[in-house]
């Protein structure tokens, strides 16, 4: 399994301050380096800076594509941080959201794994140098070219959730991008790419399943959980109107926490603030999908979470401001520490 780190706009670092923190991860022994799209600093950038000051490799986790990009600009940009990176970016995609309203917004048809189908093709096509001409139920493209020949290889990625996605991305992309799933979500995942290679002829072993493991290592547990449950609950919740089978309510339904979200779906409708929320949510769901608390306990919390993964990403989340907690949460979740504390590693000369 590689290992990689996850930074992102929410650790309020600015641009110069990132690619610091970037070279700490290289030092540190961490394989990649993660970003989401859709903030500033720009992911592309962010990207391209990590890919010059240090060989590993880079990736967005995911570009919100409906949202916010064409195939044809999304395939020129990608291109470009493939080119300086000397071929060692992986673009991730995804629909950037879900519901009729969501897809109305946007000018699609409510339709996400055909919106997505028409992403791949296109994208996957114009990054292996091809002249496209394809025309879909959403998207459509005339003779589109990058127009510069004997480019690096742009892998693409597709962020997925449900059954329908993952197959999806096991038939279509070079990689699944998973998020907040458990380990027996992880397997289930797995099978799902698995069926979705088969369509294709395809070898599921080529389709990678990367997934990012939030964490917040902070000597101050109350803090740490805190922060880690914002996050936790931003993602998890359903907003006003939302179908509760949807989106992350309801892949966190499915892993069984559904009753705890219906019941603190309640309380916010009451009015309840967020941090009464995060106070109420159980230990049990929180640290079903990530870690909180101190340093010492974070490698081996965070290796049971990977089991299943192709390649894990510590995405980091802090409780206080600036480049310090961000670089101590990397300090205690190196490689080296995590694939040591994996199950089934045996214990280090001199410990029990």
């Amino acid at each position: 399994m590689r290992i990689g780190a996850g930074l992102d706009g929410r650790l309020g670092l600015r641009f110069a301050e990132l690619r610091q923190a970037g070279q700490e991860a290289a030092r540190l022994g961490f394989e990649s380096l993660w970003t989401p799209a859709g903030g500033v600093p720009d992911a592309f950038h962010v990207c391209s800076a990590w890919a010059q000051d240090s060989p590993v490799r880079t990736g967005i986790s995911v570009v919100p594509a409906a949202r916010m990009w064409g195939p044809l600009a999304l395939a020129i940009q990608a291109a470009t941080v493939g080119e300086i990176s000397g071929g060692r970016f992986i673009l991730g995609i995804g629909t950037g959201g879900y519901g009729p309203g969501f897809w109305a917004s946007v000018g699609l048809p409510d339709r996400p794994i055909a919106v997505m189908r028409d992403y791949l093709t296109i994208l996957r096509g114009l990054l292996a140098g091809e002249t496209v001409t394809y025309a879909g139920p959403a998207l459509q493209v005339q003779n589109a070219s990058l127009g510069a020949p004997g480019l690096p290889r742009v892998p693409v990625h597709l962020g997925a959730l449900g059954p329908q996605m993952v197959r999806l991305a096991g038939e279509l992309a070079d990689g699944a991008l998973l998020n907040w799933a458990t380990p027996d979500r992880i397997a289930r995942s797995r099978r799902l790419v698995a069926e979705g290679a088969a369509r294709a002829g395809r070898d599921p072993g080529e389709v990678a399943l990367t997934m990012y493991i939030r964490v917040c290592v902070d000597d101050d547990v109350d803090a740490a959980r805190q922060a880690l449950g914002r996050q936790v609950l931003g993602y998890a919740m359903a907003g006003p109107g939302t179908p509760l089978s949807s989106g992350y309510r309801g892949l966190f339904a499915e892993m069984g926490f559904g009753d705890v979200l219906a019941g603190l779906e309640l309380r916010q409708r009451d009015g309840e603030h967020i941090d009464a929320l995060v106070a109420a949510a159980p230990d049990e769901m929180l640290t079903a999908v990530g870690y909180f608390g101190p340093a010492r306990g974070a490698a081996e919390a965070y290796a049971r979470l990977t089991q299943g993964l192709d390649e894990s990403v510590v995405r980091i989340v802090t409780a206080r401001p600036g480049l310090e907690p961000v670089v101590a949460a990397m300090e205690a979740l190196t490689p080296a520490r995590i694939r040591a504390a994996l199950p089934g590693r045996p214990n280090p000369p001199g410990k029990p």
